[in-house]
């Protein structure tokens, strides 16, 4: 599938025109402003906290950290970097997983008595780059993810998935049985709540502002918002599907005392997608598919009013942080981290970026309209490249999200919220052109990072290994 690359709308009335081609409705100023008066650049205040600019910091995972779940020192950089970034709110910084089964790879972050003091050096760290940088750190809020990863399970490096349920789709593309997967009991599952709010009393202790409880991209809380047909208390209906998020909150809230609570959803998702003709992605099965939280059961399509009833628990919880993403980078990448560029495991994009950054965007605002007195951070972004900034603004500027998240974009320009809120024309060299190479790397073994633009990475020995991975499909 064709479609222009970003870099070639130079300028505003090329990327008006793009949008017009493909039918988008899209916020967009022409001009961005900088300062703290800029819509950018202004503080959002909610019930319980107060951010000192509209732009986060999304969880960012390196695949780096030791087989004991401690940081590494390209762990402590990217965090540094994080700090520099001029972003005020840190959402999670990486994936941290609550207990050794739930790793999505044998590198993962952990958090548990031994690991603590590392962690509460890596929070550290980032605080105090951002204090050298900007002179204070007024206005922050710093959260840390905590996670158990749940059907991508791979703790030792194979899958040793645990699962919500079966899945017809997932289970036969991962290949997934009773030997390297197994289906989480109620009573599984009551410890592992356990264990999460035991995460958090830590994660208070060495100075988090809030934890988020992760519920998206096909990990275990947001599996289990899928489970219509697990039986037993935590499957079957809305209050059954969401005990294991109220649970987890009721035991936080009984175990802490200042700490405030966040969750990043995955407010839509179609059916698994896989590479069919030419490369191109394609849906996976036809006719109906029930298995989507915030699908229409079409496998292709949105139904907002289960997202919309989540959320309204959320606020009913007294949570009001909230991160909307979509889909999963496992078997929908298209619809959750729009790019031009597939990694290894992936397909070609079914469709012109652009309409999946402008889905994501477009489902935040109608949950915003919902719940005005909720922090939206929104997700998608990276892939607007050069015009990122312009979307950011006028989304903000509508009231559409209250906050703006960047993922990928900070492995190759850490820095860019401070470049935009200072009235900084962007690097461009350094602007994130979706070559998907952090995700490639970590899919084959490598630590990730920005190979392509990050010179940190471009001089790592794995660099020459990702670009010969990248040249065999063509070469066979």
């Amino acid at each position: 599938m064709k479609f222009p690359k970003i870099s070639s709308l130079k300028t505003a009335a090329l990327f008006r025109e793009r949008l017009e081609q493909l039918s988008l409705v899209l916020p967009f100023d022409d001009h961005v402003e900088s300062g703290v008066d800029s819509p950018l650049g202004q503080p959002v205040r909610g019930a319980n906290c107060a951010i000192g600019n509209r732009f986060s910091i999304l969880p960012m995972e390196g695949w780096d950290g030791t087989r004991d779940g401690l940081p590494t020192e390209l762990t402590r950089r990217r965090w540094q970097r994080f700090g520099e970034s001029g972003a005020k709110l840190i959402w999670g910084g990486e994936a941290v997983a609550v207990r050794p089964d739930g790793r999505a790879n044998p590198n993962q972050l952990m958090i548990n008595e031994r690991t603590l003091t590392a962690l509460e050096g890596l929070r550290k760290e980032l605080v105090t780059a951002h204090s050298i940088r900007f002179g204070n750190t007024e206005g922050m809020l710093v959260g840390l993810q905590l996670t158990h990863s749940g059907r991508f399970a791979r703790p030792t490096g194979p899958y040793e998935a645990s699962l919500a349920y079966r899945h017809p789709l997932l289970d036969q593309r991962y290949k997934l049985d009773a030997i390297n997967s197994k289906i989480l009991t109620d009573d599984e599952l009551s410890r592992l709540i356990e264990n999460f709010a035991q995460a958090a009393v830590l994660a208070e202790k060495i100075g988090f502002d809030f934890v988020d409880i992760k519920h998206c991209h096909g990990y275990l809380g947001h599996e289990l918002l899928s489970g219509f047909d697990r039986p037993g208390k935590y499957g079957g209906s809305f209050e059954n599907r969401t005990r294991f998020l109220r649970e987890i909150v009721s035991g936080v809230r009984t175990e802490t005392s200042r700490l405030q609570i966040g969750v990043r959803i995955s407010v839509f998702d179609f059916c698994p997608f896989v590479a069919g003709d030419n490369s191109i992605g394609e849906p996976s099965m036809k006719g109906s598919y029930s298995l989507a939280f915030g699908g229409d059961g079409t496998g292709l399509g949105i139904a907002l009013a289960e997202p919309i009833r989540f959320i309204q628990l959320l606020t009913e919880l007294g949570i009001e942080l909230v991160c909307t993403t979509a889909g999963s980078p496992y078997y929908t990448p298209h619809i959750q981290r729009p790019a031009a560029f597939p990694p290894s495991d992936g397909y070609l994009p079914p469709e012109d970026p652009l309409v999946g950054v402008a889905r994501q965007i477009n489902v935040t605002a109608e949950l915003k309209r919902h719940f005005p007195k909720t922090l939206f951070v929104g997700s998608g972004y990276s892939y607007l490249q050069d015009w990122l900034p312009n979307v950011a603004q006028a989304a903000v500027r509508a009231g559409s999200v209250d906050l703006v998240g960047l993922g990928r974009m900070v492995l190759s320009y850490h820095d860019l919220p401070a470049d935009v809120l200072a009235g900084n024309s962007l690097a461009r060299k350094r602007v994130c052109r979706t070559f998907s190479d952090c995700t490639t790397a970590p899919r084959n073994g490598m630590v990730s990072g920005c190979y392509p633009l990050d010179e940190h990475y471009k001089s790592r020995p794995e660099r020459e290994l990702l670009t010969q991975l990248k040249k065999q499909p063509e070469d066979s």
